[in-house]
């Protein structure tokens, strides 16, 4: 629930189900790194049914900014998340025990190769989905409302 009430979805998949409730239950003390690699937990409001969805999610950092990638394992199509930023930009985050409001976008592509380094550093399997994929695999950047947007 958020502080005004509202429900909040996880994701319907049973592991990413319960590494959500982990990291809520220990203000992400256990989830924060999974399988050694920091993820944070990403609240979006569908695009259809308006309601608020939250995933668990890699991410990487280029300063104050938070950066995802919109690989759905190299399917065909983009994750849900993903689609729902798209149609409301405006998402809740939690970071270990911080919480906070963010405004995310898609990198442009002048952004997104030195990005794109930075996420396969941490995971490069990205690598390996792009190269599968017959789509672009978005980059994410998600700028923290509590600071500036750094450009």
């Amino acid at each position: 629930m958020t502080a005004s009430g509202e429900e909040i979805s996880d994701s319907p998949t049973p592991w990413v189900a319960d590494h959500i409730r982990a990291y809520l239950d220990t203000d992400g003390e256990q989830g924060h790194l999974y399988q050694g690699m920091p993820t944070l937990l990403l609240t979006t409001r569908g695009r259809r049914s308006g309601k608020l969805r939250r995933t668990a999610l890699i991410y990487g950092r280029d300063r104050d900014r938070y950066l995802l990638v919109a690989s759905n394992a190299g399917a065909a199509h983009h994750p849900a998340w993903f689609l729902n930023l798209t149609a409301d930009p405006h998402v809740t985050v939690q970071v270990g025990a911080d919480t906070f409001t963010a405004r995310a976008r898609t990198a442009t592509p002048q952004e997104k190769p030195s990005l794109w380094r930075r996420m396969t550093a941490i995971f490069p399997l990205y690598d390996t989905y792009q190269d599968g994929a017959e789509r672009d695999i978005p980059l994410v950047i998600l700028d923290d409302h509590r600071r500036a947007p750094v450009r």
